[in-house]
């Protein structure tokens, strides 16, 4: 068999391509992302919406990416909609009131404090939640309102549905910090999870306490316990 040889200048870097070859078939390996549902129940089984899931990585510091759009807290009939948002640190809220008549929005909780005087209408500038941390919304005129927005320090978090569920995708393979937080339980759930390529699911038991809020008296406008 005949066969011609390589170049000189080829022969001597050939060694030099193979090595550059093998270095990029391995470095460029794509690391399969993972996936997990964590079905949320209450302790009589039954699914519970709103909860919110997160995955804090313990093996890397987490790459957080704040959304350019702002989220959006409606306040239509004298309700805020959604009750739960979840947000990133550093993630913008408008809370823009469609009603007809005008609500004063504040907080006080620990993570974000700040108060929005009588308006309707749209806001001008967005509310920044620039500390992790649960932030419990009011009206100081309407009691029954209320709303939380949940701050992460990580962007893998999705919100329970109707169902109980809430899948987190395109993780990393590794260990995390996954934790459940729900407004009627005390604290929120916390557990050890290993991420690989292969899906899985985490069922987490909560017990949650008695739904305690005002509610709408229609006749007077004003508002009673429930």
């Amino acid at each position: 068999m005949n066969s011609k040889p390589f170049p000189a200048g080829l022969r001597r870097s050939f060694p030099s391509l193979l090595v550059l070859c093998l270095l990029g078939f391995v470095g460029g390996a794509p690391r399969l992302a993972g996936a997990i549902l964590v079905e949320i129940k209450d302790g009589k089984g039954q699914p519970v919406a709103d909860a919110v899931a997160s995955l804090t990585p313990l093996d890397r510091t987490p790459v957080i990416k704040v959304p350019d759009e702002p989220a959006v807290i409606v306040q239509d009939n004298e309700e805020f909609s959604p009750v739960v948002t979840v947000v990133v640190v550093g993630g913008k809220v408008l809370i823009p009131n469609r009603d007809k008549v005008q609500h004063h929005v504040y907080s006080l909780s620990p993570a974000k404090r700040f108060d929005i005087p009588l308006y309707k209408g749209e806001m001008k500038e967005p509310v920044v939640f620039d500390r992790p941390g649960v932030v419990a919304l009011g009206c100081n005129i309407h009691d029954w309102m209320a709303a939380y927005v949940v701050v992460l320090a990580t962007p893998h978090f999705a919100k329970s549905a109707a169902a109980g569920n809430a899948q987190i995708g395109d993780l990393p393979p590794g260990r995390y910090r996954l934790e459940v937080w729900h407004q009627r339980i005390t604290a929120p759930v916390v557990r050890e999870v290993t991420v690989n390529s292969d899906p899985s699911t985490q069922v987490i038991s909560v017990t949650l306490r008695e739904l305690r809020q005002i509610r709408r008296a229609p006749e007077t406008g004003g508002g009673a316990y429930r």
